[in-house]
């Protein structure tokens, strides 16, 4: 396990117990701690189960970092949600891209009407029952906007460009999110391995102290000071397993994956052997420099501003006037539209006088025609009677509209200086973390320095403990005190390898946008 490999033999004295190499060491360990602190059975089992490799963990479905990213770019709800907004985003070009074409649209309508209406042949009311249709197409197009529309396509390209690169940043964010919960887990599932090391050490010696009480070779007050010191321990062990569920739970939030469904992080054969970059090479300005070409945030903030001040452009052109041209062609139907059926045509001749002088007739010649019936127009017919065609050109000239106009325009130009100053905020926000993880990083070596320290500082405490116990100068309780130390400063160890690896990772993150361990 991992704990077992970073701590390696500093645990145990190396001249009567050699390290915990393979099972069947463990053994000869359990017998000199039986010998020399006479714990129970029952405790010395559960020493087994703790020092004992466990493989049965290999068997298990594990989840490797890699895996856990992967998993998580095609599965999180919150990449998901950013994916969305850029297809919103590239939609909306779409849209105003097509929208720098011509206007054509096609209308179709439909009466009945009884009663007192128009008629359609003599245009004089009548009180009749019929149906009219009509329809029509027509086509407009915008000669001169003053580049109000070509400015919003501007304006929504560098809105699309800017979400691409608001899906990286979550895509990235997500990564290093995962990667920091990864090893989260893997420091709190070694929190309770030492913790329940801890237990079963205080354990041991409150059970051994019980004894010397009643043999009266102790006070009451050394098993009363053990059982609270065990109180804690075991507080501490409970809140470390709870940490494990927590950071799990967080994880698997990360990967939208069922909370119902087991987690078993692969562990790495040694955290040590994760590669960092040296800090030496981290100094903060030279990565800050860095992620300032890289950042895609930054980006982003840069085609926003882009993106308003063209959109302050096309808002700003509606203030002035538009041509627009148009065409249509329309036509109407009516079921009661007829005509008269007329008959052959004569004549009849009528004298109406006689020239003076001459008696010369004077006549009038008219041609006659009967009306046979009616007959219903064709629809086709009508089609062509009904007929209309038109050609518009309109000038459209803003006067007063209630300000709305140089409001919107005013809006928009507010708009880009707000883009402007969280460009600068971004900037900031992302100097500061960079100084502030640089900070956290040099704590994070020191402390880890000092822990280093520590631990040798305690080994050689219990190697001197132990000579003196083998010797019969040292008491059980100051021998198994002065070895629950030694475990403490090797976790305190681990917890500041940990966090400087924490750290190291978060300056690399922000000098190349990329996690790995």
């Amino acid at each position: 396990m991992l704990y077992t490999q970073l701590v390696r033999y500093t645990a145990i004295p190396t001249k009567f117990l050699p390290s915990i190499k393979n099972g069947g060491k463990v053994s000869s360990q359990l017998l000199y701690f039986w010998n020399v602190m006479r714990i129970s059975r029952i405790a010395g089992a559960i020493l087994i189960l703790l020092f004992a490799n466990i493989t049965s963990a290999e068997a298990q479905d594990t989840w490797s970092l890699q895996r856990c990213v992967d998993y998580a770019l095609q599965n999180n709800l919150t990449v998901k949600q950013q994916v969305i907004q850029k297809r919103l985003a590239d939609l909306t070009l779409k849209q105003s891209q097509l929208g720098l074409l011509p206007n054509l649209n096609g209308n179709v309508g439909g009466n009945w009407s009884k009663g007192r209406s128009a008629s359609p042949q003599t245009n004089t009311y009548i009180f009749t029952s019929f149906f009219s249709a009509n329809g029509g197409l027509d086509v407009s197009a915008d000669l001169f906007n003053w580049f109000s529309k070509i400015n919003q396509v501007k304006a929504n390209r560098f809105d699309a460009q800017a979400n691409s690169f608001l899906l990286e940043k979550a895509r990235n964010d997500l990564a290093f999110n995962v990667a920091t919960a990864f090893l989260q887990i893997l420091l709190n599932m070694e929190q309770v391995k030492v913790n329940e090391v801890q237990v079963t050490l205080t354990n041991s010696n409150l059970e051994n102290t019980k004894k010397l009480v009643i043999a009266g070779s102790v006070p009451e007050s050394n098993q009363a000071d053990l059982e609270a010191q065990l109180a804690q321990d075991s507080t501490n062990l409970v809140t470390a397993k709870n940490d494990v569920i927590l950071s799990t739970l967080q994880m698997k939030a990360y990967l939208n994956l069922g909370f119902d469904i087991p987690f078993t992080p692969e562990v790495p054969e040694n955290i040590a052997t994760i590669n960092s970059t040296p800090l030496t090479e981290m100094a903060p300005e030279m990565v800050y420099s860095k992620a300032t070409t890289s950042y895609p945030l930054l980006k982003a903030d840069e085609l926003r501003i882009a993106s308003a001040d063209k959109a302050f452009k096309s808002t700003r052109a509606q203030m002035y006037p538009k041509l627009t041209m148009g065409a249509g062609i329309g036509a109407q139907y009516a079921d009661n539209s007829k005509l008269p059926v007329l008959g052959t045509p004569y004549y009849t001749v009528d004298t109406i006088g006689r020239v003076a002088n001459s008696n010369v007739k004077v006549v009038d010649t008219t041609i006659h025609q009967n009306v046979l019936g009616q007959r219903r127009v064709s629809f086709r017919d009508q089609l062509d009677n009904t007929q209309q065609q038109y050609i518009s050109l309109t000038l459209r000239v803003p006067i007063f509209n209630g300000w709305s106009a140089r409001a919107a325009t005013a809006k928009a130009k507010i708009n880009v200086q707000s883009m402007e100053l969280t460009r600068d905020l971004d900037n900031q926000k992302l100097k500061q973390d960079i100084y502030t993880a640089h900070a956290n990083a040099v704590a994070a070596l020191q402390k880890f320095n000092a822990s280093t320290k520590g631990v040798s500082a305690a080994q050689k405490a219990y190697d001197f403990a132990t000579k003196r116990f083998n010797l019969g100068l040292m008491n059980t309780i100051d021998y198994i005190t002065t070895q629950s130390k030694l475990f403490r400063a090797q976790i305190d160890k681990v917890s500041a390898q940990y966090d400087y690896i924490f750290k190291m990772k978060l300056l690399e993150f922000y000098r190349d946008q990329k996690i790995s361990l």
